[in-house]
């Protein structure tokens, strides 16, 4: 299906928590929460976003029970451009009374989303943009950033590769806020550590040739080629950069930001041997495999990874806030429901225990895995060995680190 900016995904998109059928229309507004999944459903990352994550926020209104509001969901997708998303998020609160936008893939969008929701005083819950800035000189009252980030998946991807002997990186990024900040981020671990960055090269969203990049790459002798940008963009440059037998001469593949989602369309044969950071892998815990067997009827063939796993635990988190505040109260204010969500411990199958900080960063246990080979991998979906975990309050940047206005002092 095919969506133009301000098209709505209306099938499904309405769930009760409470029977409310009696009530005049004016009184059940006032008591519906609106919550908006604002994402890629056609284009690079549809795989890691996309229908998946609207099934992981519909499960969490399911999950949450009954609490006397009503709940609806409403999807559409922002083209990976910023102006289509801020138009989206603005006619979502100003014309459908929209309290919550989640998801949101693509950093640019999210930054303007981001300012759109403070401004409206409305809630912003992002899971799959990676910014830290989020969570830093863009940091807002109204905004909680789960899941993972750029510091995050630096310091856990980049910092096991330099650890390694990878002390020379020539990057290829993704040429948008996502890939500078990732780019920017890894940089400053490799740097810290004693090791240099030889040069970088830009690609434009959605490329789909990389052999221009990869030959640079090689030319530099840099001991890492760090890709930093994700879903199809990151798929068609590992599969290109094995066809150029790029790690054949000794040079490592550093894959800064990947989804078990983009295994599965490289397969183990192309995916074998690389490293990369998750939250989240179904097959974790005896938890997590819970999770998923609840949600994958309705997901098509796909499996969630963390970015979808986190729109499901920031959805849940926020109707627990919701029934503890009331609905009239979140609706009225959408910095209240934050501060509300910050001040309660987050518990749910997909992350565990954890916690939301002052900045509005969610914090979580990060995971390091190695992909499996075709002969390690007991069935579909089974592609990671865990080599390392972060605890949580060592996975993400420092809070006082970070430069957010809101915890300054």
């Amino acid at each position: 299906m095919q969506f133009d900016r301000r098209s709505l995904i209306a099938g499904g998109s309405a769930l009760a928590l409470g029977g409310l059928a009696s009530r005049s229309p004016r009184a059940q507004a006032a008591n519906t929460i609106k919550l908006g999944v604002l994402n890629d459903q056609s284009g690079v990352y549809r795989d890691i976003s996309g229908p998946t994550s609207v099934a992981c926020v519909r499960q969490a209104v399911q999950d949450a029970g009954s609490h006397g509001f009503n709940v609806e969901v409403l999807v559409a997708d922002h083209q990976n451009k910023p102006d289509v998303g801020s138009n989206i998020a603005r006619q979502w609160i100003d014309r459908d009374g929209v309290d919550v936008i989640l998801d949101v893939p693509n950093s640019a969008v999210a930054l303007a989303v981001n300012g759109v929701v403070r401004e409206k005083n409305k809630v912003y819950l992002n899971s799959t943009a990676a910014t830290a800035d989020l969570t830093g000189p863009q940091c807002s009252p109204n905004t909680v950033h789960w899941t993972y980030d750029t510091w995050m998946l630096a310091r856990s991807t980049g910092g096991a590769m330099v650890k390694a002997g990878g002390d020379s990186w020539f990057f290829i990024t993704a040429d948008y806020a996502f890939g500078h900040a990732l780019e920017r981020d890894t940089s400053n671990f490799v740097k810290a550590q004693n090791g240099k960055v030889i040069g970088t090269v830009r690609h434009p969203l959605g490329n789909t040739d990389f052999s221009s990049f990869l030959v640079q790459a090689q030319s530099s002798r840099a001991k890492v080629v760090g890709l930093a940008n994700a879903g199809a963009d990151t798929i068609n440059a590992v599969k290109q950069a094995a066809e150029f037998g790029l790690t054949r001469r000794g040079t490592k593949l550093a894959v800064l930001l990947m989804f078990i989602n983009d295994v599965h369309g490289l397969g183990l044969q192309a995916a074998q041997g690389l490293v990369c950071t998750e939250t989240f892998y179904w097959d974790l815990n005896d938890r997590t495999r819970a999770f998923t067997a609840k949600v994958k009827p309705h997901l098509a063939g796909n499996l969630p990874s963390m970015s979808h796993a986190g729109c499901y635990a920031a959805a849940l988190h926020y109707l627990k806030a919701v029934a503890d505040m009331g609905a009239a109260a979140a609706k009225a204010d959408g910095a209240a429901a934050v501060a509300r969500m910050k001040a309660m411990p987050t518990e749910d199958d997909c992350f565990g225990a954890g916690s939301i900080r002052a900045d509005g960063r969610k914090i979580h246990p990060s995971y390091l895995f190695e992909v499996k080979a075709p002969n390690e991998s007991k069935g579909a979906w089974d592609y990671y060995k865990l080599l390392q975990t972060t605890p949580a309050e060592d996975a993400f940047r420092p809070m006082a680190e970070g430069a957010c206005p809101m915890v300054r002092s």
